[in-house]
Formats: structure tokens, C-alpha cells, sequence
């Protein structure tokens, strides 16, 4: 879901790379001390996630995982996303450093979106392995929905060429939002059981 360089019109890079800044620093403030590792962890699955792709016109369809990132940081997702891409952009030409802004931007809202959703979900029944399948196929599933349509907003609003391409990206990550609900369950459900509070304490913040 990498936009390509050159591609995007100058007002929405400025709009997508002042998002970007206000939820770096934001999830920065947000990011506890003791959480830098699993921070790491978590950066390190989302570079390589996006390791395997197929590029589909000035974008392209593969796992992203910021699904489980916003589960497990919340707010503090849009720092770990921006240097993964920073380092994708640099090292392997993914996206590209014009287009860090918006790339961040909105895989980080997707992100952060789909933890709080998942939280909300669980809130009053977290004991339940039931709800905690649901929230986390709703969160794995929503966090690449929300990024998907606002990588195609970004293109259809740049030039209206890029609208047919726009609809073609969305619809060709209808597969990876199943797939990401899927894996984000599996890793959820592992999670749950060996390091419980690692999702209670994220959700406990989310409750402040």
C-alpha cells in the first residue's frame, strides 16, 4: 500500500506529511519507556511484512500489520510506522521520501484506529477468547480498510487519472484485510496467553 514518489499532488504530500508529524510527535509523548523494546519488535514485523509485494500500478498489495501494532501501542504506532518506512524508503526504495508523510499518515490513522476499536470491544468482556477473536479479526481486518481508502483518497484527489487506479488498489487489498483479520487473530491469541498484559495494559491506556 506504498505510494509511489512523484506521484501525489503537492497539497496532499503537505496535508499527509503534517499528519505525519503531528502523530510522530504525538505517539512519541505516548510511548512509554518500558515499551521501547516491544516498539522495536513490532517495527521490525512491519519492515519485513512489507517485504513481500505485488506492485498493482503506483501502489502495491501486501501485509502490513499495523493492526497488531495499534493493538499493542495505540497512539505510539504512528513513530514505529514512519521509521519502518523511513528505513524502506531508504534501504529498498519502497514508497520513497516524498511520499513518507502520507504513507505514514495514513497506515499510521489505520493503525491507530484499529487498537482503539479493538480495545472498545474488549473492554467489558476481555476474559472471553470468543470477543477476543472478533475484535481481533475487526482490528487486523479495519486497520488495512482505513489505510486502503485513505491511499485511494490520496490518489483520487491528486488527479483525476488516477481515480480507476485509486479503486484498483482498494479493491486489490480486500484479500490482505482478511488475511491481516486472520493473522492478527493467531498473534492475539498467542499473545493473550503467554504476555496478558501486554493487550490489558494498552487497553487500560486507552481507557485513560
Amino acid at each position: 500500500m506504498h505510494v509511489a514518489e512523484g506521484v501525489l499532488s503537492l497539497p496532499v504530500v503537505f496535508t499527509g506529511a503534517t499528519t505525519a508529524v503531528v502523530g510522530v510527535f504525538w505517539g512519541l509523548k505516548k510511548l512509554p519507556a518500558q515499551r521501547l523494546m516491544l516498539a522495536g519488535l513490532l517495527g521490525a514485523v512491519f519492515f519485513l511484512a512489507s517485504l513481500i509485494h505485488i506492485p498493482i500500478g503506483v501502489g502495491s498489495a501486501h501485509l502490513i500489520m499495523n493492526g497488531v501494532i495499534g493493538i499493542l501501542l495505540g497512539s505510539a504506532s504512528f513513530p514505529v510506522i514512519f521509521i519502518a518506512l523511513l528505513l524502506q524508503a531508504v534501504l529498498l526504495q519502497f514508497g520513497g521520501l516524498t511520499v513518507l508523510g502520507v504513507n505514514t499518515a495514513t497506515m499510521g490513522i489505520g493503525s491507530v484506529l484499529a487498537g482503539y476499536l479493538f480495545h472498545q470491544i474488549i473492554k467489558s468482556s476481555s476474559q472471553k477468547k470468543r470477543t477476543l477473536c472478533i475484535a481481533s479479526f475487526i482490528a487486523g481486518f479495519s486497520a488495512v480498510l482505513i489505510s486502503g481508502l485513505l491511499t485511494a483518497v490520496a490518489l483520487a484527489v491528486s488527479h483525476e487519472s488516477f481515480q480507476i487506479v485509486a479503486m484498483t488498489i482498494f479493491l486489490s487489498n480486500l484479500p490482505i484485510m482478511v488475511i491481516e483479520g486472520f493473522v492478527t487473530i493467531f498473534i492475539i491469541l498467542y499473545i493473550s496467553k503467554t504476555e496478558p498484559r501486554l493487550l490489558y495494559q494498552q487497553r487500560d491506556k486507552s481507557d485513560d
